[in-house]
């Protein structure tokens, strides 16, 4: 796609060690956006040694542009992905860091960050790219949710790599990864332009009542796709994305 638009408080480290030892624990936390205390910082003891190793977090991006111009149109449906996983798991992204909406939290056991860049889309990357520098995350671990124009509308599709399909902003992340195109992406399809219209306009365009619903519907796919991803791995959540059923299967 060609579109030219346009820190942390955990209380006592040894209550987030207890978070990641007990699924249980409660994944609402409070963070401060003033002190970024790297996630690397936690340990826990491996199974066969008593020494510790780093607990790295997850990344969960979603690409899209900010300002209330913008919200509610095809172009920011990676956001809208990263708000729903955000408000099922009990995160708070209201703190900026990064050029970023940024936040963390737990899903299950495992420490995420959700960030919303706020550099607009076609320069993604530096937001995403400071984020993943400075936590030192492995780009195994970073997932881009962004949207498709190849992809039936509300379609979701997980892939573990791949290049930026003519999307500016994956092309942005990817020249920031320094060309690596080794790292996780979800992509949601918004269908193509009808007719002879812009493409540009037709991703900045709103989606009708029932696109909505329809919409509204796959994001909560795509949360318990993510859920499965972190919690069980790759290849059942893409086994899961793959046979989700759609808003309209589902009411048959």
């Amino acid at each position: 796609m060609n579109v030219g638009c346009c820190g942390v408080n955990f209380g006592s480290l040894s209550s987030s060690i207890a978070a990641l030892r007990f699924p249980n624990w409660p994944r609402s936390l409070s963070f401060s956006s003033r002190t970024l205390i790297p996630f690397s910082s936690l340990s826990t003891p491996t199974p066969m040694d008593s020494s510790p190793r780093p607990v790295k977090p997850w990344l969960l991006v979603g690409l899209g542009n900010p300002g209330k111009k913008y919200n509610g149109t095809r172009h920011n449906v990676g956001f809208e992905m990263v708000d729903a996983i955000a408000e099922a798991e009990g995160i708070s992204i209201s703190s900026v860091s990064f050029k970023s909406l940024f936040g963390k939290g737990f899903i299950g056991n495992v420490p995420v960050m959700l960030a919303k860049p706020q550099t607009f889309m076609n320069v993604s990357g530096e937001s995403v790219g400071a984020i993943v520098s400075y936590y030192k995350i492995p780009l195994k671990q970073v997932l881009v949710i962004f949207d498709d124009l190849d992809l039936p509308f509300s379609k979701l599709r997980l892939l573990p790599k791949g290049g930026h399909g003519g999307h500016n902003g994956m092309r942005s992340v990817i020249d920031h990864f320094k060309g690596s195109r080794d790292f996780p992406r979800l992509r949601i399809g918004i269908g193509r332009p009808p007719g002879k219209m812009d493409t540009a306009n037709f991703v900045l365009s709103p989606f009708s009542k029932r696109e909505r619903e329809e919409l509204d519907f796959t994001f909560q796919n795509g949360v318990e796709a993510v859920r499965i991803l972190l919690l069980e791995g790759f290849n059942k959540s893409a086994s899961f994305v793959n046979t989700a059923k759609s808003l309209e299967q589902h009411s048959q």
